[in-house]
């Protein structure tokens, strides 16, 4: 897919997130936002091994967003890949429907659930380390978010990940410096982060992650590298909220809801109203 193709599909996946998350009332839009680019390309950009025709291939690559709170991203672009039906988003977050707030593994295309931050990297580590045990072919993505790397569990599957030397193992860090409520340097300081993976036996990349270009170039890359004995961090600059600039860089939008004419503007920003 084409570079205008790629990002027509990352305003849609922005323009889906909104439409869901203000007829439920509840949804977390900017951490949604920050790394809707990364998943345009992973999805659509011919870097996962997934087939949605068949999401329990045993051959597939496997994807964890351990920022599962960012989840309506990831639902967005498995309705559009046809992993299950479209009218499951509007029933997001209700008491016995498809897809809660954070993702489950009953939801097809979603290999484990996630949400409670800090867990998403050491469950991938354990797949990978599965993959290398039994020599196959698949690799291993996981999204994490920066604040989420405040956890010490993460740092205890770093290490993991480091000694085991799991060279099909990919994790991709959303560096948008916002946690839940502040900036990540003011809760916990994060930088130098290259240098705290590094410590621990991985290779270190750093992209601008909202530059497609970019992170089609970087994400190949850690294709082609994957039969390499290191793991693979991939530290994705990234705004959190970017698309709609009232939320952009802000502790303040993460749980909240647009109201009114702020809700106007956000679909202006969003090239107009969603049409299905």
């Amino acid at each position: 897919m084409d570079i205008k193709l790629l990002k027509e599909k990352s305003l849609k996946i922005r323009r889906r997130v909104l439409k869901v998350a203000l007829s439920a009332g509840k949804g977390h839009i900017p951490p949604c936002y920050s790394w809707a680019d990364i998943a345009t390309v992973l999805f659509y950009g011919n870097i996962l091994k997934i087939s949605p025709n068949k999401p329990d291939w045993k051959d597939r690559d496997r994807f964890v967003l351990s920022k599962g709170h960012a989840s309506l991203t990831l639902y967005s672009i498995l309705s559009d890949l046809e992993y299950f039906a479209a009218d499951e988003l509007d029933k997001f977050a209700t008491g016995g429907a498809l897809l809660p707030g954070h993702p489950d593994a009953e939801i097809p295309g979603v290999d484990v659930c996630t949400g409670s931050l800090g867990h998403g990297l050491g469950v991938a580590s354990g797949m990978a380390f599965a993959s290398k045990k039994d020599n196959l072919s698949w690799s291993t993505y996981v999204v994490l978010g920066d604040g989420e790397c405040q956890e010490g569990s993460v740092w205890e599957a770093i290490m993991f990940a480091g000694h085991q030397e799991l060279g099909k193992l990919i994790a991709i860090v959303d560096r948008n410096t916002f946690g839940a409520s502040d900036s990540t340097e003011n809760t916990a300081r994060l930088n130098p982060l290259d240098d705290k993976f590094k410590a621990f036996g991985w290779d270190v990349e750093e992209v601008d992650g909202h530059n497609f270009n970019s992170l089609i170039s970087t994400l190949n890359q850690a294709n082609i590298r994957a039969h390499e004995n290191k793991p693979l961090c991939i530290i994705a600059n990234t705004t959190k909220g970017k698309g709609i600039d009232f939320m952009e860089n802000s502790k303040y939008w993460h749980h909240q809801m647009p109201k009114s004419e702020q809700i106007d503007i956000a679909w202006e920003q969003l090239g107009g109203q969603w049409i299905d």
